[in-house]
Formats: structure tokens, C-alpha cells, sequence
């Protein structure tokens, strides 16, 4: 089995029995995304693989502590050392639990840069239906106005002016995306109706 078919058979599955927001075409995404900044930054693109494809697999155990939960789980895999050393591996799960986005250390190389960067995925629709995705999840039984309370909590918390969210590699695409989500929420009106169009 290669490592592509490993990826895809055994690793990518998990991700089905998460929220709606962290499902495999979040995982698809991110690892595109991160093998573009990889050969951008001249890394290791197998290795930049591997690390979007475990970035959230934490999610399992719980979702404050996901990415060092997915540290361990990458650092835990055996059958990875057919094709990576014990360095490599180290490496990967340092950058799979430096991708938190409210972390407020620099990532502790550049694998951790690009996974938390490709991660980010600032588009303004994408960011609305993964935060009302997870307060469904909070909140199953709620109207919507409960649903968006929350969102609009967390949105000013990460994304807004002074929020915790950070961009270690300020890629064009993120850099353009949170302009255009951070004008968004300012827009409370059009914002609620984004919100409104994700659960109808």
C-alpha cells in the first residue's frame, strides 16, 4: 500500500464522523492547499500530506485539545515509518499541533506554518456555514437566533479586528478572505442572512 492509498483508505475516513464543518473535504482542502504552500516554500510535500491529513483527527477525543490529540495520534502511527524517518515524524506532529489557530506561539517550523495557514481557508461563505455547522452541533435543539448568538460570538472572537486568529505565512488568498469576512461581519444584516441560508 502506498502512502497515498493509506491516506485515503484508512486516515481520510475519520473524518466522516465529525461536525459538518471538519468532514473529509476539510481534510481535502487543507492538504491541497498545504501542498501548494509546499512547493511554494520549497518543503517536503509528502510531509505536508501527511500533516493536513492528521491536522484534526484529534477531533475525536475533543475539540479544545484536538491538535495535540492529533500530534499524538500522527506521533502513535507505526505504519508511517515505512516512509519517514523518526526525525520527520517529530516534525509533523510539532507542526500538526502548532496549526491551532489560538495559538499564540509562531508555529515551531515551516510544515506548522503552511498546515496552519492552508487551514485558515478564509473564504467569508465557508467560514459562516463551518461556524453555524458547529453551534448546530452545540446547540441541535436550537432556534435560530440561539445558533446565531453563537456564531456571532465566536466570529468577532477569531476573525474580527483584535481577534485571536493568525496568519503565520499572510498568504494572498487568506489576506484577501479575511478583509472580505471581517467587512461581513460588520454588515450584521447581510451576515444574519448568510447565517440564515446556512440551516434553510
Amino acid at each position: 500500500m502506498s502512502l497515498e492509498e493509506y491516506i485515503t483508505r484508512i486516515i481520510l475516513p475519520r473524518y466522516d464522523a465529525f461536525d459538518g464543518g471538519h468532514k473529509q473535504d476539510h481534510a481535502l482542502s487543507v492538504i491541497h492547499e498545504s501542498l501548494k504552500l509546499a512547493r511554494q516554500y520549497h518543503a517536503d510535500e509528502r510531509m505536508a500530506y501527511v500533516i493536513a491529513a492528521y491536522h484534526d483527527l484529534g477531533l475525536a477525543v475533543d475539540r479544545e485539545h484536538h491538535h495535540l490529540h492529533s500530534g499524538e495520534m500522527l506521533l502513535a502511527d507505526q505504519t508511517l515509518r515505512q516512509w519517514f524517518s523518526e526525525e520527520q515524524i517529530l516534525t509533523m506532529k510539532e507542526a500538526v499541533e502548532d496549526h491551532r489557530a489560538s495559538s499564540k506561539n509562531p508555529p515551531r517550523s515551516i510544515y506548522g506554518a503552511i498546515v496552519a495557514e492552508a487551514d485558515r481557508q478564509i473564504d467569508p461563505d465557508d467560514v459562516i456555514f463551518r461556524t453555524m455547522a458547529y453551534s448546530r452541533k452545540l446547540y441541535p435543539d436550537g432556534d435560530f437566533e440561539t445558533l446565531y448568538q453563537r456564531s456571532l460570538e465566536h466570529l468577532h472572537e477569531k476573525y474580527a479586528e483584535g481577534g485571536y486568529l493568525r496568519l503565520w505565512l499572510n498568504s494572498e488568498r487568506n489576506q484577501q478572505g479575511l478583509e472580505a469576512l471581517r467587512a461581513l461581519i460588520r454588515d450584521e444584516e447581510r451576515l444574519k442572512q448568510k447565517c440564515r441560508d446556512c440551516i434553510s
